[in-house]
C-alpha cells in the first residue's frame, strides 16, 4: 500500500513539473526573440560603421587592435556575432516547432542566463493544451517510474527468494 501511494505521489509530482515545460518554452522563446533583436541592433550598427569605412566585418574586426581596449572590444564583438548566430538558430527552430515538437527540443533552451531569467519570472500555469496534457502524462509516468525504481532498488536486498523446490530463504 505504501509503495502504491509513494509511486502515485511521484507520478503526480512528475506530472505537475513536466506539464509546465510547454509554457516555460513559450516564455523562453519570447525572451529569446528579444535577445536576438537586441543583438541584431548591435551587429547592424557595427556592420554600418564598417561599411562607412569601406570595410567588411572581418576587416573592421582585424583593424581593432593596438590597445587593450580595442583588443577586448574585438573579442567582445566576435562573442556577440557567435551568440547572435547560436541564438538565432535556436529561435528559428523553436518558432518553427509546434508545442508538441518543442517537447523534444530542450537542448534549444541553451542560453543559461536567459533560461535563468525566464525561470525567475515564470509563473506556473494549468496545462490546458494538448502539449501540456501530454507533458503531464510523460511527467506522471516518469515520476511514477522513478519512485518505483528507487523503492524497488531499496527493497530488493530484503525480498524473499523462492528456490526451485518452492522453499523460501
Amino acid at each position: 500500500m505504501i509503495v502504491k501511494t509513494l509511486t502515485l505521489v511521484g507520478g503526480l509530482f512528475g506530472a505537475a513539473i513536466v506539464s509546465q515545460f510547454p509554457e516555460f518554452s513559450q516564455q523562453y522563446t519570447q525572451r529569446l526573440g528579444g535577445q536576438v533583436d537586441a543583438l541584431a541592433v548591435v551587429i547592424t550598427d557595427f556592420d554600418a560603421s564598417a561599411q562607412k569605412a569601406d570595410m567588411t566585418r572581418e576587416a573592421a574586426l582585424a583593424s581593432m587592435g593596438g590597445s587593450v581596449f580595442l583588443e577586448n572590444r574585438r573579442r567582445d564583438m566576435r562573442i556577440t556575432f557567435a551568440r547572435y548566430d547560436r541564438l538565432s538558430e535556436d529561435l528559428n527552430m523553436l518558432r518553427d516547432a509546434t508545442p508538441l515538437e518543442r517537447l523534444t527540443m530542450p537542448q534549444r533552451i541553451s542560453d543559461f542566463e536567459l533560461a535563468r531569467t525566464t525561470w525567475d519570472n515564470f509563473v506556473p500555469a494549468m496545462p490546458l493544451s494538448v502539449a501540456g496534457g501530454l507533458s503531464a502524462l510523460i511527467g506522471y509516468f516518469a515520476g511514477w517510474g522513478g519512485v518505483f525504481a528507487v523503492l524497488w532498488l531499496l527493497t530488493w536486498p530484503f525480498k524473499r527468494r523462492k528456490s526451485k523446490d518452492g522453499l523460501t530463504f
